[in-house]
């Protein structure tokens, strides 16, 4: 699976991959179209066959690498809102798990995004599931995002951007955005990284079995579609 298509040139593109569900098939269960960028950030759109890359990550969203449908996810440690170190891969173990990446609580779409997740939660537990969102932003950030949404579920803090570069989702980002990103992260985000916003649907043994990336901020995963991807892997959780 991990060879199935070429990661670089599908996010060069601007490309999105959505594998999983009878409903969508295309080439090993995938699924690729194209998306459109938002205007301000339509400068990381423009084609180069040479991938520019800084600190080890590519300057435009749609060059990311990510993990593949297949692989597993990296081991990780990250902090909770109240600065705990929560061990990704031992919880996942227990529990097949919805992993969120999201660029921060100051992002609207990503407000949307987990706002709409909240309203499904108790659904996907019920399926057996947990749900896990990481951002850039610090813990004392995050809990301001939990008491603002009135979230349920755990937030972790990828503010050096370490777990967004082990799922090969980190780029550079906007140079707008340099001003806030450093702060957000209580001083940690020291590149300006931001995260592609994606959903991982993770087995117990760790494996991806289900992904949605998508370079466009401004585009999410349904909950329709989360939850229909979700119950349509139970057997393989």
């Amino acid at each position: 699976m991990k060879n199935s298509y070429n990661r670089r040139s599908v996010f060069r593109k601007f490309l999105f991959a959505l594998p999983v569900l009878g409903l969508f098939v295309l080439n090993d269960c995938s699924i690729v179209v194209a998306q459109p960028l938002p205007p301000n950030e339509k400068g990381l759109s423009k084609p180069n066959d040479t991938i520019k890359m800084i600190t080890g990550v590519p300057l435009k969203a749609e060059d990311i690498s990510p993990l593949l449908v297949g692989e597993r996810i990296p081991v990780l440690k990250l902090p909770t809102s109240t600065g705990k170190i929560f061990d990704l891969n031992a919880s996942v173990s227990q529990t097949p798990t919805i992993l969120v990446f999201y660029r921060g609580g100051w992002c609207p779409y990503c407000s949307k995004q987990l706002s709409g997740l909240q309203e499904i939660e108790k659904e996907l537990k019920d399926l057996g599931y947990q749900l896990i969102a990481i951002s850039t932003d610090s813990p004392e950030n995050l809990s301001k995002t939990i008491d603002k949404g009135k979230l349920g579920y755990t937030l972790l803090s990828d503010a050096d951007l370490k777990a967004a570069k082990d799922f090969g989702i980190a780029f550079k980002g906007p140079k707008s955005y340099d001003k806030f990103l450093p702060g957000t992260s209580g001083g940690k985000n020291v590149d300006k990284l931001l995260p592609v916003p994606s959903v991982f649907i993770l087995n117990r043994k760790g494996r991806i079995l289900f992904e949605y990336i998508n370079p466009d901020i401004t585009q999410r995963l349904s909950a329709p579609l989360m939850k229909a991807a979700a119950a349509a892997l139970r057997s393989e959780i």
